[in-house]
């Protein structure tokens, strides 16, 4: 790993935890802010956490440093108590957001898979604590340590030594049962063939089956009827999505968000349903003639691209996502200079709803720097 996050230049961020109230009976030891430094302490003197090699251990305080960010935005008093729910997906979207506009984690391989690695920790910190309130937590536990298929930092045990960091930090009467519940997750993971690394899939399509529930087992090789690929490209404006399409794509038809509204004189930002009733529409008629081709959009959340995913699979196309990313001031620059660019306030509401898309979405998700 040539890049690092030193914990010192993440200190301003972690201001806002400062007083930031937690459930005495699961914090007793104080403010989110006082439990981040114990749980960043306590992991420096883990014997997992000293038995990894020194790019891991970066990776891991980074992490520690920011897994609970969200309850800054997250923590409400509820029912009688501090609560902070959802704040493990707020983090890492704050986290992502904090590392690629502020830390320069962007646009080349080294900083995307650092800053996503850190980013899949944050966001899944928890897990370990109620992988067994899963109705299938094997496959729950496939499905997460395929992140490390495009980002090879990321591995459940890097969560597990989180997790356990997490709960030596706090000040509460169940840590033991907490550990153990780590241990056990570190063993499921273990038995499932993906502690350390992603499940060995033998196929791209065979991952996809199993991890959306359609494959009898999961090392099963399963037949993909496709009549051929959509490619959907994911990223933010300015990207530089209609370039690279020109360069790696330009022999196939293409449906694009922007075009229909450059068509039909709508904003340069407008979701709207005609906008995207007529990429449907057109998206369909190439469907039907079973005709490969590109949908160009911004395509930033999963719900987003769940919903187009869906439609070219009940079609009967297999689905290729290639999610574009270029530094951030080069994005803006590009952006600015687009005769029809989105104005930055949107592409800061777009940030927050933003998370590149992971293996289990499509049969073949690339992360691509441009």
């Amino acid at each position: 790993m040539a890049l690092s996050i030193s914990p010192e230049a993440l200190e301003p961020a972690l201001a806002d935890l400062a007083g930031v109230r937690q459930d005495p009976a699961y914090h007793r030891e104080g403010d989110a802010l006082t439990h981040t430094r114990l749980v960043m302490e306590r992991m420096a003197r883990q014997p997992s956490f000293l038995a990894l090699d020194g790019d891991s251990r970066a990776l891991l305080l980074a992490a520690a440093a920011l897994h609970d960010l969200g309850k800054a935005r997250r923590t409400v008093w509820e029912d009688g108590r501090w609560t902070a729910p959802g704040h493990s997906a707020a983090g890492a979207k704050m986290a992502r957001e904090l590392l690629m506009t502020q830390m320069g984690l962007a646009g080349t391989p080294e900083a995307l898979c650092l800053r996503e690695a850190v980013c899949r920790l944050v966001r899944w910190h928890m897990r370990p604590l109620h992988i067994f309130e899963k109705d299938d937590p094997a496959r729950d536990l496939r499905r997460m340590a395929s992140a490390g298929e495009l980002t090879d930092l990321f591995t459940l045990e890097k969560l597990a030594v989180l997790a356990e960091a997490d709960i030596r930090g706090r000040v509460c009467a169940d840590q033991a049962e907490l550990l153990e519940d780590v241990a056990l997750f570190r063993a499921l993971a273990e038995e499932a063939g993906c502690l350390r690394g992603p499940f060995p899939y033998p196929d791209g399509y065979s991952r996809w089956a199993d991890l959306n529930g359609r494959a009898a087992a999961p090392g099963q090789r399963v037949y993909d009827p496709a009549w051929g690929t959509v490619i959907m490209v994911s990223g933010l404006p300015g990207t530089g999505k209609d370039a690279y399409i020109a360069a790696h794509h330009g022999d196939l038809p293409m449906v694009s968000l922007d075009q229909v509204r450059r068509e039909t004189g709508a904003a340069p930002d407008d979701g709207g349903g005609a906008v995207l009733h007529t990429a449907r529409e057109r998206a369909r008629a190439l469907l039907r003639a079973k005709r490969p081709f590109v949908f160009n959009a911004t395509n930033l959340s999963p719900a987003n691209r769940g919903r187009w995913i869906e439609l070219f699979h009940r079609y009967g196309a297999s689905v290729r996502v290639e999610y574009l990313e270029t530094g951030w001031e080069e994005r803006r620059r590009r952006n600015l200079s687009r005769r029809d660019s989105v104005p930055e306030s949107t592409v800061a509401r777009m940030l927050r709803s933003f998370s590149p898309p992971l293996p289990g979405e499509a049969e073949d998700v690339r992360w691509i720097c441009v």
